[in-house]
């Protein structure tokens, strides 16, 4: 599967209709998921719980489907948020990562 497929075939669950409504609910949405997935980890590292990896999987799915309805709240598409990121990242780190420049890049 693309981003492409994927952004449609989630777009199926919906319940959102206008752009506005797609953006607040994947902005939202995208927040609320992300601290069940940190949950996880806070738990693993804090309370003794296993890391429960399938459980994070599926977090993580959700925290994709948020994306992808923000991406279409913006009139844009997964896969331009992520072609515009690795063009970032490859300006920011033209040979791969590095912690100098990480400490002291540039902001933008």
């Amino acid at each position: 599967m693309n981003f492409k497929e994927y952004q449609k075939l989630a777009q199926r669950t919906s319940n959102t209709k206008h752009r506005e409504d797609k953006l607040a609910n994947g902005l939202m949405g995208l927040n609320g998921e992300a601290g069940e997935a940190i949950d996880i980890l806070k738990k693993y590292y804090y309370q003794g719980h296993e890391l429960d990896k399938d459980k994070l999987r599926n977090e993580l799915g959700d925290v994709l489907w948020y994306i992808a309805e923000t991406c279409v709240g913006l009139g844009t598409t997964l896969e331009d948020i992520a072609k515009g990121n690795i063009d970032k990242l490859k300006k920011r780190y033209p040979e791969g990562f590095e912690a100098d420049k990480s400490i002291h890049r540039k902001s933008n």
